[in-house]
């Protein structure tokens, strides 16, 4: 029998793949979510590749809700967030970034 939360985290990494091939962005997802099978770290998940910046690894996490804070609202185009004494990051729709990826453009 197959484990729910396995399932869900291989659904959402089929769908990351599915999305870029949408904006003709070749993607892959690591068998068995093991980076190690496409050459990666084993926490890489999928794998975008020629990105203007070259490859670039993903690591893929599903949750049933995010807080909301986390979330950019439709009034912005991005969602920055800090941990005291962090590292900043990005949160942005994926078909928008995927966008800024392919054109090098935040249009």
């Amino acid at each position: 029998m197959s484990n729910p939360q396995k399932d869900k985290g291989n659904r959402f990494e089929r769908l990351i793949v599915k999305t870029c091939e949408l904006h003709d962005i070749e993607a892959t997802r690591a068998w068995g979510s093991n980076g190690r099978s496409i050459g990666c770290h084993e926490e890489v998940d999928v794998l975008i590749l020629g990105g203007i910046q070259g490859n670039i690894k993903v690591q893929a996490k599903c949750r049933k809700k995010l807080a909301a804070h986390i979330k950019p609202n439709e009034n912005v185009d991005v969602q920055m967030i800090k941990e005291d004494r962090g590292q900043i990051y990005v949160v942005q729709q994926l078909d928008d970034w995927l966008l800024m990826l392919k054109d090098g453009s935040g249009e």
